[in-house]
Order: C-alpha cells, then structure tokens, then sequence
C-alpha cells in the first residue's frame, strides 16, 4: 500500500478542487488522507467547503465552516501540518491552547489532535512530507526544530510573515494554474514554510494550571464518551473527576469554549446524527428508529430530544434520515 503522500504526485499542471457538504462530519471526510470526526456546537444548517491544490509530497488547502465546531482530527504519516487562520480575531483553540493573531498551528502526522473553531471561520492548511521539509531546509542552510514542531500545538510567528503568506496562499487557491507549471507553485509553497520556521519563537510553556483544566476536561470527555446511552448530571461529573462545580464550569469553559452540560449534549446529538447516517447502509432488516439510535445515545424525552435536534441542525431527525 502506497504511503498517504504518494497522493499528491507531481503533475505537469495544477488547479484547486473544490468540494462541498452541508453536514459537519461529511465535509470533514472531504479532506483528502486526513482521518477527522466534525461534531457541530453552534445551532442551524451546517456548510463547508473546502479547495484543495495537489502538489509533490504537499498539501494546501483553504477550509470554510459556517457553524462552531469540535474537530478530532490526525493528517497522513510522516507529515508537518501548518494551519493559519484567516482571521486570528475569532478564537479558536488547538488542544485547548488559544489561537491568537501572532500563532501557526502546528502538528505532526499519525498524532491525534483537537481542534475547537468558531462560526463562519477560514483556515489554510498547509501539510508538507518531514523528508522533503528536511531536504528544502538542508537546501537553504535552515537548522530544523524538530522539537517545537512535533512537540508543541502553536508556533508564535510576525504578523507581517503570516500576512504574507496568507496572501501568497489565498492568491493560489482562488486562481486555476493550468499553464502554471507544479513544481513553481511547490517552490513558492516551501518558500513560505520555510519562512514561517526561521522565524518562530519558541512559545511560552502551558503553565500548571492550565494543564490541570484540561486533565479535568479529558477525564470528563472520556468518561461521558464510554458512557453513551446514560443519563449524566454535573454533579455525578464533579464527584467522578473530583472537582467542584466551578471548577469543571471554568475548566470546560477555557479548554472547549463550551460548558460540560453543552459538550454532552452537542457530543450526544452528533452521536446521534452520525448513526442516523449510517443507519441508511444497513439492509433495510437491520435498520433501527430513530427512537431507537436515539436512546443509545441518552434521549429517552422523544418530544424534548427532536427539539434539541432541529435547535442544533437546523432540521429534524426524519428529515436527516430522508435526505
């Protein structure tokens, strides 16, 4: 089996492709190698879409998303993942660690990682196999830090060398470059990686406290996640992770942007639809009621949990299963 790289082989002419979807975890199966599960947070009728430009042992994307999202996602192997927001005034969050103006995202492939966006939010992405970054950086005399890359979720960066690449990025992805030979655009892209890593800082530690929340956070998520089908209240959460109420309000709060009784509730729902979906690739024997996946997942109030459905949706759960 060929390496998830081999994917993006050299061609004499290159032009984005855009896909579409307007369910979260649908368009999160859009991004080619990538392994995600999208869960939508925000209320009413999800879009995205996502351009994609293939070039040797690269990968460039620019991502849209209507709706605020919690992404479990992990790129192909062997791989550097860089992820720019568009617009660093939105918060978002990788791992739970803020994102602000002056910060690239950063992840190796095969490392499972969590992002946390916002409403009507953009992202570059650039992905680049670590042997070519290595060979490019020998090339021009750069001394990789393979530590802050692999290691750390955020790279601390100028303003002005992101504006600029941003610019550099978004001009590639909105242009078709058929009489653009491949390997130029390959060069402009490695060019402005390599910009990005001569001038990172090496970014601040996570203080104690912080990774305290988030062990809360993580203690938390996976006990509801191994519990799926019970009822679960906030006090049972803080005797189970051993925290008062405040504490795993502000800890949920701080790492998700969400509070605990919203994360079951969104994680359930999205449990819920991801079934549905599925639901529809049974023989039709096998197939469940919506009743049914929806007790599996801990709504047992049938009237209260299409209501919370269609809040969260934008449509009912007959309506997903139909269309």
């Amino acid at each position: 089996m060929k390496p998830a790289h081999e994917a993006f082989a050299p061609n004499k002419s290159t032009h984005p492709i855009l896909t579409e979807a307007y369910d979260a975890d649908e368009h999160a199966q859009n991004l080619t190698n990538w392994q995600q599960q999208y869960d939508q947070v925000s209320g009413g009728g999800f879009y995205g879409s996502i351009a994609e430009l293939a070039l040797p042992q690269l990968q460039v994307f620019k991502e849209h998303t209507s709706h605020a999202l919690r992404q479990t996602c992990n790129v192909w192997s062997d791989s550097i993942w860089l992820g720019l927001p568009e617009n660093g005034h939105k918060v978002s969050r990788i791992n739970g660690l803020e994102i602000k103006d002056e910060h690239v995202m950063c992840r190796p492939g095969d490392t499972e990682f969590e992002l946390i966006t916002p409403e009507d939010f953009n992202i570059f992405g650039i992905v680049i196999t670590q042997q070519a970054l290595q060979a490019v950086a020998d090339i021009q005399g750069l001394e990789l830090n393979w530590l802050d890359l692999v290691q750390h979720g955020r790279l601390a960066v100028p303003r002005k060398t992101l504006y600029h690449i941003r610019y550099v990025l978004n001009r590639m992805l909105n242009e078709d470059h058929n009489a653009t030979p491949s390997k130029v655009l390959n060069d402009m892209v490695m060019m402005s990686v390599l910009e990005v890593l001569k001038q990172e800082s090496h970014e601040t530690p996570v203080l104690p406290s912080f990774q305290r929340r988030k062990a809360v956070v993580d203690k938390v998520k996976a006990f509801v996640e191994s519990h799926p089908d019970s009822p679960v209240t906030v006090t049972e959460l803080c005797e189970f992770a051993n925290v008062s109420r405040r504490t795993l309000q502000y800890s949920f709060t701080s790492v998700l942007g969400i509070s605990p009784v919203q994360f079951i509730r969104a994680s359930r729902l999205n449990g819920v639809r991801r079934a549905l979906h599925q639901n529809q690739f049974k023989p039709v024997a096998d197939r469940e009621s919506i009743s049914d996946i929806a007790s599996q997942w801990g709504f047992w109030h049938l009237s209260q949990f299409a209501k919370d459905y269609k809040q969260l949706f934008g449509e009912r759960p007959s309506e997903t299963l139909q269309r």
